[in-house]
């Protein structure tokens, strides 16, 4: 009598497993060229910094010496009778990127949301690009444009500003009264405030880049539960998107103010340089660190040059205490960290 008869099932010999992989951990060719390459890009990166860095202490070491720390403290420019110093112009400096990130942080954040939380698909592409233009245009276009054209449409805004705030010192401009019709409206001309405007108009494509990125890399399994639970888009946008994107919104802001204290020549086609130290936002009279040296460039000595090399040094510092205080903030935010991974 057969097995299979007996109700007894024939044994099947067992397949023979394959041997096990074996990890390979060497890199590859590919791998080690591109990973070559990308330290040798970094480690490029920081020497060109360091050199340059190195070249402005070199060349204001003079002014340096001479200066010492009055170069800090000193309201006036006149380097070959070794009065100088960067009082009046730092504070300009400030003045003129704080207004630029005011108004651009908003119109940059309001415009990343829209493109990747709002536009429709067609649309979004055409949007991206149109803003990636906008960070392409030349400085002194923007110049040009903000001395003809947004100056005099800006004048009556800083008029009613000054009539009905300037009882906060920084809005107030000397010499005119609240209401009054008659007042000369070149008071209100050349004035950090329109400077800032433009400066604003210039930084902003490049903050509202680096938010859509970090916007666009929200988790969405986060999103689809929150729209899963009854959630609106703005209730989307407020729980999930914006909390992800702190790291993107802070570098944004801080990548823009640091091209907002170093612009030279939007500001200095603008402003009306004086050598004081000027709070006063909306009234015309104004300095900055970059026109500053753009203005006394062709005709300083070799001394009131190693000067200049000082004011561009102190810029130097400022723009990388604002780069690495901006790195600090977005390593610790969660798009940041996990970035780094």
């Amino acid at each position: 009598m057969s097995t299979a008869s007996a109700g007894v099932e024939p044994v099947r010999p067992e397949p023979e497993s394959a041997p096990p992989r074996m990890k390979n951990s060497a890199r590859g060719t590919g791998d080690r060229v591109f990973r070559w390459s990308l330290t040798a890009a970094g480690t490029t990166v920081l020497a060109i910094m360091a050199a340059v860095g190195v070249f402005l202490l070199l060349k204001a070491g003079s002014a340096l010496k001479v200066a010492g720390f009055s170069f800090l403290t000193t309201a006036a420019w006149q380097p070959d009778v070794h009065h100088f110093g960067i009082a009046a112009v730092l504070p300009g400096t400030l003045l003129i990127a704080a207004v630029a990130v005011f108004f651009s942080v908003p119109l940059a954040l309001g415009t990343a949301l829209f493109i990747t939380e709002v536009a429709p698909r067609r649309l979004r592409r055409t949007l991206i690009a149109m803003v990636d233009l906008m960070a392409a245009v030349p400085s002194v276009v923007y110049g040009l444009w903000g001395l003809f054209f947004l100056q005099g449409h800006v004048i009556g805004f800083s008029r009613w500003l000054s009539d009905w705030f300037g009882w906060i010192p920084f809005l107030h401009v000397d010499g005119t009264q609240p209401g009054e019709p008659l007042a000369s409206s070149s008071v209100y001309t050349a004035s950090s405030f329109i400077a800032g405007l433009v400066v604003a108009l210039m930084v902003a494509p490049i903050q509202c880049s680096v938010m859509r990125e970090v916007f666009a890399q929200a988790p969405p399994g986060e999103r689809e539960g929150a729209y899963a639970l009854g959630a609106t888009r703005w209730g989307v946008i407020r729980a999930v998107v914006l909390p992800y994107g702190r790291g993107g919104i802070i570098g944004g802001t801080m990548l823009g103010l640091g091209r907002a204290l170093g612009e030279t020549i939007a500001v200095y086609m603008i402003i009306s340089p004086v050598f004081t130290i000027q709070w006063h936002i909306l009234q015309t009279g104004a300095n900055s660190v970059s026109s500053l040296i753009a203005l006394h460039y062709g005709d300083s000595s070799e001394f009131g040059m190693s000067a200049l090399m000082a004011a561009g040094l102190a810029l130097f510092v400022l723009t990388l205490v604002v780069n690495f205080t901006a790195s600090s903030f977005v390593a610790r935010s969660r798009s940041g960290s996990q970035s780094e991974a």
